[in-house]
């Protein structure tokens, strides 16, 4: 979840690369399983070497697992819901083919900025919604509330992800950072995002549910 400052500066030349990644992914097979990594930094690899973040360890998780898997990274650092529900269709309409499953991991940055918990859940309502119109099964990777930002906050906003997985039929894991969160070793010095061992952690929680998905 980068800062929104930086995400402000790069967003045009992060969007001219997830085109660049779209096309290049789109020469498939019809067998094979597309994913779609869809969310902020905690899946665009925030300062991880190419090749290290969550889309890649997790194609190369499915992959020793038998799945012929490929993980579209669609993360933009510093994204709210609101970012991603507004690029959502053009995200979708690039890919060159309906990926089999989109993991929706969003809602971190609305939490560190302290957005209205109602705000989030109608912007994450809205990118199930379009999900579902297309038809593409989704795994809803669950945030929660620090709790520096009080109970009442907490109570709705950790409410979100369970409440629109059922509304959506959509699986869900709880919590994306289990395992990592208040871990300073998992974390890269910011102490906010994951390191290698840390993507390793969360991929290795969140592949029974996305093979179960799939």
């Amino acid at each position: 979840m980068a800062l929104w400052i930086a995400y402000g500066v790069r967003r045009r030349f992060v969007h001219a690369a997830l085109l660049l990644a779209f096309s290049a992914a789109a020469p498939a097979a019809a067998q094979d399983v597309h994913i779609l990594a869809f969310g902020d930094s905690l899946t665009a690899g925030y300062g991880l070497p190419r090749g290290l973040g969550f889309a890649p360890q997790l194609q190369a998780a499915l992959r020793r697992n038998g799945v012929r898997a490929f993980v579209t990274d669609g993360g933009v650092s510093g994204d709210t819901a609101a970012a991603g529900r507004a690029r959502l269709g053009w995200t979708l309409d690039c890919m060159g083919r309906k990926p089999n499953l989109a993991i929706v991991a969003l809602g971190g940055n609305d939490m560190l900025r302290g957005l209205p918990a109602g705000q989030t859940r109608t912007d994450m309502d809205a990118i199930l919604a379009e999900l579902s119109r297309r038809q593409i099964n989704v795994v809803v990777a669950g945030m929660l509330a620090a709790p520096n930002l009080g109970p009442a906050y907490g109570a709705q906003f950790n409410r979100i992800f369970p409440d629109l997985a059922r509304k959506h039929d959509a699986a869900l894991y709880p919590f994306f950072l289990t395992g990592v969160a208040g871990d300073r070793r998992m974390s890269l010095p910011d102490g906010i995002h994951p390191n290698f061992q840390g993507i390793k952690k969360m991929v290795g929680g969140i592949l029974p549910t996305v093979r179960q998905a799939i």
